[in-house]
């Protein structure tokens, strides 16, 4: 017995050394690598007048119709925000444009989400209903055939653009909805009570109509789509 053992102390039967991990975790120090940033995308030659008049055309012909809703609704909002209605304007007139607004952008959303939205979303992401792959041509521009079953199916995931036209049709909705209940004379308008309303969904429209054309600029455009693609795009 050892002279450092006490009388009567057990004796340790395992001298082994503990065995070691057979994979052990990673652990990230100040030596470790960074992750690499996302280079920029290149630098494209300039276009041309009539390229850029190609390239620009839909972001163009997109924002004929935004202004026309962005006065709409920044008539009816003023008259809601001074408490007095447009010179010259009847209370039916009034209720009248702000039914016609809720119809013309429906109208309008309902056309871009089923031509417009699908034919871009093939090559843009800001316009895909759905995450990459999902639903959408194995065959990019050109079509192809869609991802058929068997493999894991990708949840749905809204694009910006889309989000916003939930989000305008919600507050719309009511809105339009108290301005037939007016105009039926089941209650009085309340200009305090439109405008409520109208801030619901009025501040994501004005976005949503700057964005819309911003993603149909010709820079955009460009880095998808040939010349003679963007000629067959209707709008």
């Amino acid at each position: 017995m050892s002279q450092d053992m006490t009388p009567g102390e057990a004796v340790p039967t395992n001298t082994e050394a503990p065995p070691a991990e057979d994979n052990p975790i990673p652990i990230s120090g100040p030596d470790s690598a960074p992750e690499q940033e996302a280079e920029p995308e290149p630098a494209l030659p300039p276009l041309t007048p009539q390229e850029f008049r190609i390239y620009n055309r839909l972001a163009e012909q997109m924002e004929y119709f935004h202004e026309h809703f962005r006065q709409m609704y920044t008539t009816l909002h003023t008259a809601c925000t001074t408490n007095r209605r447009p010179a010259g304007m009847s209370l039916k007139q009034f209720i009248d444009e702000g039914l016609r607004l809720a119809r013309y952008l429906e109208m309008h959303h309902s056309i871009e989400e089923t031509h417009l939205y699908p034919l871009l979303g093939r090559k843009m992401p800001e316009f895909r209903a759905t995450s990459a792959g999902a639903g959408a041509g194995a065959g990019g521009w050109g079509g192809g055939k869609k991802s058929g079953g068997g493999g894991k199916k990708r949840q749905a995931e809204e694009c910006e653009l889309l989000r916003q036209h939930r989000v305008i049709h919600e507050g719309m909705d009511e809105t339009a909805d108290y301005l037939r209940r007016c105009k039926e004379r089941e209650c009085e308008l309340e200009l305090g009570v439109l405008k409520a309303k109208m801030d619901s969904w009025g501040d994501v429209l004005l976005q949503h109509l700057d964005q819309e054309v911003r993603d149909l600029g010709a820079e955009k455009m460009r880095r998808h789509f040939t010349l003679q693609e963007m000629k067959a795009i209707p709008m």
